[in-house]
């Protein structure tokens, strides 16, 4: 007996030192572990949406950018899910009820894209209720993520961030040959409905989450919650400590991004096959798990500013590498095209999640204590925003150069400015904190403290994604910036 427990507690210790890389196992971890890993999982769609738009739809290049943008706007709107999950529990409950009703959401909308969807005015409105599906429940669970990153230390919560995002990376790595080798076997249609059959499973983890059922007193109202809620915003973002990194990280994403026209490329000029796409996903998946040990193991401590000023250099540079595959001179060094975007891919997602890591972590530093769920809402959405106008920005160049579904004369002009322009923000590097923000917090808050929040621990945030969630349509042929998920997210 007293060795089965000796054998336990090792057991026990080697999974939270080495697998959860020191957070303690408990069931809710393991519901947030798995919400995220089912938003990685979901990219088993990702080829099927990307060709069912330009195939099935006959979309050009910016259409498809422009629709992905529209796509986006729910994880733009993601302090409104929080508001709502605040002020307005459901059967008591402020967590499970959204989580439940996020996955049938999800199931739902997967089934209408593989049955009902046959115009670009119906996809763009189902694409966006599986982003309402996504963004609600990555709402839910990330508040739990910063309620525990406020508690602990930088290199502590750099670790959360790292097992979160690692998760969303394992679920992705596990579907990434597969998203391809379905579309060679099966219809797009097919695919959309072996995908509808995951989000039910971010409602079976809902009851997994530790919360007790609101009894509201006879005089109690919402309007003062969100009064309060509204006002601690106010107070938060008029601080300079805030606003500035705020302000940069804008202009740092909202530089725009050729990943549309450089689908279109691969497989109108190229010729890449749905499988030899899903090998490039499975690769990709690699490379993000790679990015987040080599940041969780080497860079967790490294000052914001030094961290994201080399790396986006160095992903500036390493983007116009495309260049090499757009103009052709691969094959004139007798490099087979496949092979080159194999490796230009994997190389580019390693520099991409390096870069966005420290992002997270900068985000959940920079939310006060009070209101840490709520401001933090708040910037994954203006993060959110940013990718938005990225994804239009780079829609409009695409028309204005002439790129199209047959025409790439372009594409390398196309490339060149959207990677010079990611060198755009660097001047400003300055309004990044020199090192840890919540010290600085500390500091400035001591005399002049925030309003308590009694309800925002049940407020919720953004991903990741996803982020960290931002749906991306495209498969990672990441030509000029940072990984965007669907969503994953």
């Amino acid at each position: 007996m007293i060795v089965s427990s000796l054998e336990f507690g090792d057991v026990k210790k080697f999974l939270q030192e080495k697998i959860l890389f020191g957070n303690e196992p408990n069931p809710e971890l393991a519901a947030i572990l798995i919400v995220y890993f089912v938003q990685g999982i979901l990219g088993l769609a990702r080829l099927a949406v990307s060709f069912f738009l330009k195939d099935d739809l006959g979309l050009t290049p910016a259409e498809v950018a422009a629709l992905t943008g529209i796509a986006s706007l729910p994880w733009v709107i993601k302090p409104v899910f929080g508001f709502l999950s605040d002020g307005l529990p459901l059967f008591g409950y402020r967590r499970r009820p959204y989580l439940i009703l996020s996955g049938i959401l999800g199931t739902l909308s997967w089934l209408a894209l593989a049955t009902l969807v046959d115009n670009a005015w119906s996809v763009t409105i189902v694409l966006l209720s599986t982003s309402v599906s996504v963004a609600l429940s990555d709402v839910i669970i990330d508040s739990l993520i910063v309620e525990r990153a406020r508690k602990e230390s930088l290199g502590q919560a750099g670790s959360l961030q790292s097992l979160s995002w690692g998760c969303s990376a394992l679920g992705g790595l596990i579907t990434a040959y597969l998203s391809g080798w379905l579309l060679e076997h099966f219809s797009n249609n097919v695919v959309f409905e072996i995908t509808a059959t995951f989000p039910l499973l971010v409602s079976a983890v809902a009851w997994l989450i530790a919360e007790e059922k609101i009894i509201p007193s006879a005089d109690s109202t919402n309007k003062p919650i969100v009064v309060e809620q509204i006002q601690q915003l106010y107070g938060a973002v008029r601080q300079k400590f805030i606003w500035l990194p705020v302000a940069f990280l804008f202009l740092w994403q909202a530089t725009p991004t050729a990943d549309s026209a450089f689908f279109f490329f691969v497989t109108n000029e190229l010729g890449f096959e749905p499988e030899f796409l899903g090998r490039v996903r499975l690769v990709t998946s690699f490379a993000s798990l790679l990015g987040i040990w080599l940041f969780q193991r080497f860079l967790k401590n490294v000052p914001f500013r030094k961290i994201l000023a080399w790396s986006t250099v160095v992903a500036c540079a390493l983007g116009m590498t495309s260049l090499i595959l757009v103009t052709h001179t691969n094959r004139a060094l007798g490099i087979d095209d496949h092979w080159f975007s194999l490796g230009d891919s994997l190389i580019l997602t390693v520099v991409g999640q390096i870069t966005w890591m420290p992002v997270l972590v900068l985000s959940a530093r920079l939310c006060p204590k009070g209101i840490e769920a709520t401001l933090f809402a708040l910037l994954m959405s203006i993060w959110n925003l940013s990718m938005l106008l990225s994804q239009e920005l780079g829609a409009l160049l695409t028309s204005w150069l002439g790129v199209t579904e047959t025409n790439f004369d372009q594409l390398w002009l196309l490339i060149v400015i959207t990677n010079l322009s990611t060198l755009l923000p660097l001047p400003f590097l300055g309004w990044l904190p020199a090192g840890d923000p919540q010290t600085e917090q500390d500091t400035i808050t001591s005399n002049q403290s925030l309003p308590p929040a009694e309800a925002l621990e049940h407020h919720l945030a953004g991903s990741m994604v996803e982020a960290q969630m931002m749906p991306n349509l495209v498969p990672e042929f990441v030509v000029n910036k940072l990984p965007q998920e669907e969503n994953n997210n």
